[in-house]
Protein backbone atom coordinates (compact mmCIF):
# COMPACT_ATOMS: atom_id res chain seq x y z
CA UNK A 1 0.00 0.00 0.00
CA UNK A 2 1.39 3.20 -1.02
CA UNK A 3 2.42 5.38 1.93
CA UNK A 4 0.29 8.47 2.78
CA UNK A 5 2.59 11.34 1.68
CA UNK A 6 3.11 15.46 1.98
CA UNK A 7 3.51 17.82 -1.00
CA UNK A 8 2.12 21.47 0.05
CA UNK A 9 4.58 23.79 2.01
CA UNK A 10 2.51 24.40 4.94
CA UNK A 11 1.39 20.76 5.54
CA UNK A 12 5.41 19.74 5.54
CA UNK A 13 6.41 22.31 7.47
CA UNK A 14 3.67 22.27 9.99
CA UNK A 15 5.06 23.70 13.56
CA UNK A 16 3.75 20.35 14.97
CA UNK A 17 5.69 17.88 13.38
CA UNK A 18 8.71 19.79 12.38
CA UNK A 19 12.16 20.69 14.03
CA UNK A 20 14.44 23.54 13.14
CA UNK A 21 18.07 22.91 13.04
CA UNK A 22 20.13 25.04 13.17
CA UNK A 23 24.39 23.78 12.34
CA UNK A 24 27.61 25.62 14.19
CA UNK A 25 26.17 28.63 13.98
CA UNK A 26 29.45 28.94 16.44
CA UNK A 27 31.99 31.39 17.56
CA UNK A 28 34.62 29.48 15.75
CA UNK A 29 32.59 29.76 12.43
CA UNK A 30 30.82 33.02 12.54
CA UNK A 31 32.69 35.51 15.16
CA UNK A 32 35.54 38.09 14.06
CA UNK A 33 38.76 36.96 16.44
CA UNK A 34 37.66 33.12 16.48
CA UNK A 35 38.81 30.59 14.77
CA UNK A 36 38.20 30.54 11.36
CA UNK A 37 38.52 34.15 11.07
CA UNK A 38 42.02 33.78 12.12
CA UNK A 39 42.89 31.05 9.31
CA UNK A 40 41.81 33.29 7.02
CA UNK A 41 37.93 32.43 6.08
CA UNK A 42 35.59 35.24 5.18
CA UNK A 43 33.01 35.59 7.63
CA UNK A 44 30.73 37.59 5.14
CA UNK A 45 28.40 34.45 3.52
CA UNK A 46 28.66 33.40 7.40
CA UNK A 47 27.50 36.35 9.00
CA UNK A 48 25.07 37.07 6.62
CA UNK A 49 22.49 34.63 7.22
CA UNK A 50 22.37 35.64 10.74
CA UNK A 51 19.54 38.13 10.84
CA UNK A 52 17.10 35.58 8.29
CA UNK A 53 18.07 33.01 11.39
CA UNK A 54 17.32 35.31 14.18
CA UNK A 55 13.39 35.65 12.71
CA UNK A 56 13.29 32.08 11.79
CA UNK A 57 14.21 30.82 15.07
CA UNK A 58 11.80 33.83 16.93
CA UNK A 59 8.70 32.10 14.51
CA UNK A 60 9.52 28.77 15.28
CA UNK A 61 9.51 29.20 19.27
CA UNK A 62 6.51 31.43 18.72
CA UNK A 63 4.60 29.04 17.10
CA UNK A 64 6.09 25.97 18.97
CA UNK A 65 8.31 23.77 16.18
CA UNK A 66 11.15 21.52 18.10
CA UNK A 67 14.17 23.77 18.02
CA UNK A 68 17.59 22.16 17.71
CA UNK A 69 20.83 23.76 18.38
CA UNK A 70 23.49 21.23 16.60
CA UNK A 71 27.32 22.63 17.38
CA UNK A 72 30.45 20.77 16.23
CA UNK A 73 32.64 19.52 19.01
CA UNK A 74 36.33 18.38 18.76
CA UNK A 75 37.37 16.25 21.76
CA UNK A 76 40.75 17.06 23.00
CA UNK A 77 43.93 14.94 22.12
CA UNK A 78 42.10 13.53 19.21
CA UNK A 79 39.81 11.68 20.75
CA UNK A 80 36.75 12.35 18.24
CA UNK A 81 39.33 12.32 14.93
CA UNK A 82 40.03 9.13 13.20
CA UNK A 83 43.07 8.80 10.41
CA UNK A 84 40.99 10.01 7.22
CA UNK A 85 38.70 12.46 9.44
CA UNK A 86 41.98 13.90 10.31
CA UNK A 87 44.28 13.90 7.21
CA UNK A 88 40.85 15.46 5.24
CA UNK A 89 40.32 18.44 7.73
CA UNK A 90 43.69 19.39 7.27
CA UNK A 91 43.74 19.22 3.81
CA UNK A 92 40.60 22.09 3.93
CA UNK A 93 40.87 25.42 2.94
CA UNK A 94 41.11 27.74 5.83
CA UNK A 95 39.76 25.14 7.85
CA UNK A 96 42.31 23.51 11.30
CA UNK A 97 41.80 20.35 13.69
CA UNK A 98 41.36 22.50 16.54
CA UNK A 99 38.00 24.21 15.46
CA UNK A 100 34.82 24.20 17.83
CA UNK A 101 37.04 22.32 20.72
CA UNK A 102 35.73 21.53 23.43
CA UNK A 103 34.45 23.06 25.94
CA UNK A 104 36.02 26.03 24.86
CA UNK A 105 34.81 29.93 24.09
CA UNK A 106 35.04 28.87 20.71
CA UNK A 107 32.55 26.49 20.30
CA UNK A 108 30.19 28.24 22.20
CA UNK A 109 26.64 28.94 19.96
CA UNK A 110 26.52 32.99 18.82
CA UNK A 111 24.46 34.99 21.18
CA UNK A 112 22.22 36.16 18.35
CA UNK A 113 21.56 32.40 17.92
CA UNK A 114 21.85 31.08 22.01
CA UNK A 115 19.67 27.95 22.79
CA UNK A 116 17.23 28.97 25.36
CA UNK A 117 16.83 26.65 28.30
CA UNK A 118 14.20 23.35 27.13
CA UNK A 119 15.82 23.46 23.07
CA UNK A 120 17.42 20.46 21.75
CA UNK A 121 21.28 20.66 22.13
CA UNK A 122 23.36 18.16 20.06
CA UNK A 123 27.48 17.80 20.02
CA UNK A 124 28.37 16.19 16.58
CA UNK A 125 31.94 15.38 16.15
CA UNK A 126 31.63 14.70 11.88
CA UNK A 127 29.86 16.74 9.41
CA UNK A 128 26.46 15.21 9.59
CA UNK A 129 23.91 15.93 12.94
CA UNK A 130 22.69 12.15 12.51
CA UNK A 131 26.33 10.59 13.16
CA UNK A 132 26.88 9.32 16.32
CA UNK A 133 24.26 11.43 18.34
CA UNK A 134 21.04 11.37 19.65
CA UNK A 135 19.40 13.43 17.02
CA UNK A 136 17.13 10.56 15.50
CA UNK A 137 16.12 9.60 18.91
CA UNK A 138 14.71 12.71 19.77
CA UNK A 139 13.31 13.52 16.60
CA UNK A 140 11.34 10.26 16.64
CA UNK A 141 10.43 11.01 20.57
CA UNK A 142 8.89 14.37 19.28
CA UNK A 143 7.28 12.77 16.83
CA UNK A 144 8.74 15.13 14.01
CA UNK A 145 8.57 14.30 10.17
CA UNK A 146 10.38 17.27 8.86
CA UNK A 147 13.57 19.34 9.17
CA UNK A 148 14.28 22.39 8.32
CA UNK A 149 17.90 22.50 8.29
CA UNK A 150 19.93 26.27 8.23
CA UNK A 151 23.62 26.92 9.34
CA UNK A 152 26.96 26.33 7.93
CA UNK A 153 28.45 25.37 5.89
CA UNK A 154 25.98 24.28 3.16
CA UNK A 155 27.73 22.23 0.95
CA UNK A 156 29.57 20.30 4.08
CA UNK A 157 27.65 19.99 7.72
CA UNK A 158 24.07 21.32 6.63
CA UNK A 159 24.07 18.78 3.05
CA UNK A 160 25.49 15.81 5.11
CA UNK A 161 22.66 17.02 7.91
CA UNK A 162 20.32 16.66 5.32
CA UNK A 163 20.69 14.30 3.53
CA UNK A 164 21.04 11.65 6.69
CA UNK A 165 17.59 13.50 7.74
CA UNK A 166 16.28 12.21 4.18
CA UNK A 167 17.35 8.76 4.32
CA UNK A 168 16.36 8.22 7.24
CA UNK A 169 12.64 9.36 6.57
CA UNK A 170 12.37 12.50 7.31
CA UNK A 171 11.19 15.21 4.65
CA UNK A 172 13.78 18.07 4.42
CA UNK A 173 13.65 21.68 3.70
CA UNK A 174 16.38 24.58 3.20
CA UNK A 175 15.87 28.34 3.02
CA UNK A 176 18.28 29.23 0.41
CA UNK A 177 19.13 32.44 2.90
CA UNK A 178 19.33 30.47 6.10
CA UNK A 179 22.44 28.51 5.19
CA UNK A 180 25.61 29.79 3.65
CA UNK A 181 29.08 28.49 2.40
CA UNK A 182 32.47 29.72 1.86
CA UNK A 183 32.04 28.90 -1.37
CA UNK A 184 29.35 30.46 -3.31
CA UNK A 185 29.59 27.61 -6.44
CA UNK A 186 29.66 24.62 -3.79
CA UNK A 187 26.19 26.56 -2.21
CA UNK A 188 24.16 26.49 -5.18
CA UNK A 189 25.64 22.86 -5.69
CA UNK A 190 24.14 21.80 -2.85
CA UNK A 191 20.78 23.73 -3.75
CA UNK A 192 20.47 22.34 -6.92
CA UNK A 193 21.24 18.81 -5.12
CA UNK A 194 18.76 19.22 -2.95
CA UNK A 195 16.00 20.21 -5.46
CA UNK A 196 16.55 17.34 -7.23
CA UNK A 197 16.79 14.07 -5.11
CA UNK A 198 16.40 15.42 -1.25
CA UNK A 199 13.40 17.58 -0.89
CA UNK A 200 12.51 21.68 -0.69
CA UNK A 201 14.58 24.65 -1.67
CA UNK A 202 12.61 27.73 -0.41
CA UNK A 203 13.32 30.87 2.07
CA UNK A 204 12.97 32.37 5.54
CA UNK A 205 10.33 34.09 4.44
CA UNK A 206 8.20 31.61 3.31
CA UNK A 207 8.60 29.77 6.38
CA UNK A 208 8.30 32.54 8.64
CA UNK A 209 4.93 32.92 6.81
CA UNK A 210 3.33 29.45 8.02
CA UNK A 211 4.79 29.49 11.25
CA UNK A 212 3.64 32.98 12.33
CA UNK A 213 0.34 31.96 10.60
CA UNK A 214 -0.17 29.13 13.18
CA UNK A 215 1.28 30.79 15.95
CA UNK A 216 -0.91 33.46 15.85
CA UNK A 217 -4.17 30.64 16.18
CA UNK A 218 -2.35 29.05 19.04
Amino acid sequence: MEPEMLTAPADILDPKHTALVIVDMQKDFCTPGFGADKAGRNLGPTRSIIPALEKLLAAARRAGALIVHVGFWTLPDHLSDSGPWLAQRRRATFSSDKLALAGSEGAEFIDELFPRPGEVVIHKHRYSAFKGTDLDMILDNKCIRSVVVTGVSTNACVESTLRDAFETGYYVAIPRDGTASWSHELYEATLANVTHRFGLVTDTAAINEIWLRIGDRS
